[in-house]
């Protein structure tokens, strides 16, 4: 029988603040980059102490290969990174000297996009040789990924209550008296407009969510938002953006957290709850753009901004990834 092993795929992240020029290379593929791109990744870092989204990664991994243990699956779980070590290609060759012939492969991005998901199954395949490969192409919608992101959520809207001194009641899912709970703005991270356009379409004409084109992630982002408000019936109201736009030229998919933050202030709501659901754990686009940047701008509108804590070692979460593991290794079989 051909063994057979897990890999996880995942974004990378330096661990120091000097290591940010490579790693911003690998990001877009040797592309030049202004200094004042790279000196201003570097102060956002510089903010956080460090990404720990690595690490976080590898202990996903470890929980994956526990529950896979439970399912009666003695697999091994690889982790492999697009932009830092451990890099996909040597986790590749790594999983070929231990003699894995088979590799049941899942990119933690569930939402499936050309710029992620795509780029992670080429750098996979590339390495692969002979080793078969049963690649995830995505699972936005997978019922688990839904259920962590509440839970999550649900302590969150619990803490505010008990800030306020308030009893958390039991909802219903017809009850949408707003006082039950805190709005809530669902992100994902955005992608450039011409990855989401139908092939041949004009880059002079950028297409916002939601968009028609052959590319699923913008619809799949909020198909993920969707399915967790769905198992938070207390929320009064939710809105969905895109977040940290990139500074590459060219139109970045929208609406932005910014001119959504403006619209939900002139509403009158004093207190939001902002949910990334397009990232599995903290790093870079947490810590600073949602606890940074967006908290302040929040401020500045008259808003309370908070957010869940990320899914990072959430339990609900490895059972999602070790279902789907699951299902490329009986696929595999066949």
């Amino acid at each position: 029988m051909a063994k057979k092993a897990v890999l996880l795929l995942a974004h990378g992240t330096p661990e120091t603040v000097e290591q940010i020029p490579e790693y911003l290379r690998n990001v877009v593929s040797g592309r030049p980059l202004p200094q004042a791109v790279i000196e201003e990744i570097q102060h956002r870092y510089a903010l956080i102490g460090r990404s720990p989204l690595t690490e976080l990664t590898l202990e996903q991994g470890r929980m994956v290969e526990a529950a896979l243990a439970r399912r009666g699956e003695a697999v091994r779980v690889y982790v492999g990174m697009r932009n830092w070590r451990p890099y996909i290609p040597d986790v590749v060759k790594q999983m070929r000297a231990d003699g894995v012939e088979a590799a049941a492969v899942i990119c933690l991005a569930p939402q499936n996009s050309r710029t992620s998901v795509g780029l992670y199954k080429r750098a996979t395949q590339a390495e692969a040789g002979s080793m078969r490969i049963d690649f995830t192409e995505g699972w936005a919608q997978h019922p688990l990924l839904a259920e962590a992101f509440a839970e999550r959520l649900r302590a969150a809207m619990a803490r505010l209550k008990a800030e306020a001194g308030e009893a958390v009641p039991v909802f219903h899912p017809s009850d949408k008296d707003p006082s039950l709970g805190t709005p809530v703005l669902f992100t994902a991270h955005s992608v450039p407009c011409r990855t989401i356009q139908t092939p041949g379409a004009s880059e002079g004409q950028p297409r916002h969510w939601p968009g028609e084109g052959a590319d699923p992630y913008a619809e799949e982002a909020k198909h993920t938002a969707e399915q967790v408000a769905a198992r938070v019936p207390e929320i009064p109201r939710w809105w969905f953006a895109f977040q940290s736009q990139g500074a590459s030229g060219g139109p970045w998919i929208g609406p932005t957290v910014e001119a959504t933050l403006d619209a939900i202030a002139a509403e009158g709501v004093k207190t939001l709850l902002l949910q990334p659901v397009g990232f599995l754990c903290d790093h870079v686009e947490i810590l600073y753009d949602v606890d940074i940047l967006f908290k302040d701008y929040a401020r500045k509108l008259g808003v309370r901004l908070e957010r869940p804590e990320s899914l990072n070692a959430s339990a609900t979460l490895a059972e999602a990834v070790a279902e789907l593991a699951c299902e490329g290794l009986v696929r595999l079989r066949g």
